[in-house]
């Protein structure tokens, strides 16, 4: 877990802070370079199998306990405590497929035109309502308020539960193009029908955005048992990456203690190993939790996320320099993830060596190739040039980190005082001139320097040339899902 953002409507601002977590709007989202891979690789098929463009869609990881995902536009998202709580990668397929349904379906734009049809005839006994109260009878008006907007919620309860049981029905089907099992659902959705039955007397069936999990698993049952998949099993490699997404998630946002009971010594399976490697680390128990690390990275000497997480151990509890081998192994393991490269950037540039900050900038910028609106990545180089002595480029850094945070007016600033910097037609020049019009508002705003037509240059992208030259490859809430 080396990297949170914090995000307002999606625009995000980064900043690493380690196993304390950011919050924006109550809501805390993580960036993880082994997570995401692992999300990715089961994700995208589906989105294909779908019909939706696998890369348009931004999967994000949501730091909450509860058993939930969501989707809606170009986003999907999956609490910890989803990733935490299926026991097979086929259960986490079956409720990505789900999600995939909503996105295939476009069930969050008809959501808006169902909310708008509910609302009419609550509009109407608003009408009808106030026009009773005026005639002399209150009692009669109030009823008739009462009985719209119980129509109302009710036709637009029963459509959301439309929309998930047409989810449920598209995600079976998803699974079968990709020749993968669907019993995964019946195991999730069974999940959920014993945690109803248990405190069924608070649910009202008519009261519910989903379908009762009982009923879900009435309508699947027979289809996916009737599939030809049905008995394909999840591999063993999947299994354990599984595995290892869970301890990791365990040690870094569970409590240490909590996870060493649930890692107990006598457990010497290689997830337990890299629960403890964590959870050792957060009691600042540095030599067991490199012990724990070691026996991984010995055992596995080409996974690049032992060799990341052993990085990331030493430079959070202040050592920098000896963080510096084992990130620069996961990156010449993974050379292509970007969240890597800013963690190796990040420790270089804390050595404070000159040689090494000039490293440190290759590193950022080699990532930003791969990941451009990473605001943390602009912030992070911004520093190395500051620390350099170069300001106008840590300005012109600064803007684009300001920029992908959503804070446009700063990021106005700082273009324009790296502008004021920059030689005329370069393509810095025209970076900072693009942040510049970017951010201006729709209205109004501060007049654009001298130079800078209201068009605009073209956006400008890294050439095949210029890429190969820096030796870069091209590179919600709730107890269900919704």
């Amino acid at each position: 877990m080396s990297l949170y953002k914090t995000v307002l409507s999606f625009a995000a601002a980064a900043l690493i802070l380690g196993s304390t977590l950011a919050h924006a709007q109550g809501i805390a989202l993580l960036r993880d370079a082994e997570i995401e891979l692992f999300l990715d690789d089961h994700s995208r098929p589906i989105f294909a199998a779908a019909g939706l463009s696998p890369e348009s869609i931004q999967i994000l990881v949501i730091n909450d306990g509860r058993f939930n995902a969501f989707a809606g536009g170009r986003y999907m998202g999956v609490n910890t405590g989803f990733l935490t709580t299926v026991d097979t990668p086929a259960q986490m397929e079956a409720v990505i497929a789900h999600e995939a349904g909503h996105l295939a379906g476009g069930h969050s734009a008809r959501s808006d035109a169902m909310i708008a049809s509910a609302t009419r005839p609550m509009l109407l006994s608003l009408v009808l309502a106030a026009g009773a109260i005026a005639a002399g009878a209150p009692d009669a008006g109030f009823g008739i308020l009462s009985l719209g907007q119980t129509i109302g919620m009710a036709n637009l309860l029963r459509y959301s539960r439309g929309q998930e049981s047409a989810a449920d029905q598209a995600g079976v089907s998803y699974l079968d193009r990709l020749g993968h099992t669907s019993k995964g659902a019946l195991e999730v959705w069974g999940k959920m029908r014993n945690s109803q039955i248990i405190r069924g007397s608070e649910i009202n069936p008519y009261a519910q955005t989903h379908p009762l999990a009982n009923d879900r698993l009435s309508a699947l049952r027979r289809r996916v048992e009737a599939s030809p998949y049905l008995d394909v099993e999840d591999s063993p490699e999947e299994i354990e990456r599984l595995l290892f997404v869970q301890a990791k998630i365990r040690g870094f946002l569970h409590d240490p203690n909590a996870a060493l009971r649930y890692y107990p010594l006598t457990d010497q399976s290689e997830p337990a190993h890299y629960g403890r490697a964590v959870a050792y680390f957060r009691q600042s128990k540095m030599d067991l939790a490199l012990a724990e690390i070691d026996t991984l990275t010995t055992a596995h000497p080409d996974n690049p996320f032992f060799h990341e997480l052993k990085g990331q151990l030493l430079f959070e509890y202040g050592r920098a320099s000896d963080a510096v081998a084992p990130y620069q192994r996961s990156i010449k393991l993974l050379p292509d993830n970007a969240l890597m490269r800013i963690n190796l950037g990040r420790a270089l540039l804390a050595t404070n060596e000159p040689s090494q900050i000039e490293e440190a900038v290759t590193e950022l910028n080699r990532a930003l190739l791969l990941e451009a609106d990473n605001s943390f990545g602009w912030f992070e180089l911004a520093r190395a040039h500051s620390a350099l002595g170069d300001d106008v480029m840590a300005n012109l850094a600064t803007a684009e980190s300001r920029f992908h945070a959503g804070a446009k007016p700063e990021a106005d600033q700082f273009a324009r005082r790296a502008m004021s910097g920059l030689r005329r037609g370069t393509p810095e020049w025209r970076q900072a001139a693009d942040i510049i019009l970017a951010s201006q508002p729709d209205e109004g705003g501060a007049p654009l320097p001298s130079g800078v037509d209201e068009d605009g240059p073209p956006p400008r992208k890294p050439t095949e040339g210029e890429r190969k030259k820096q030796d870069v490859p091209d590179p919600g809430t709730g107890d269900q899902p919704s």
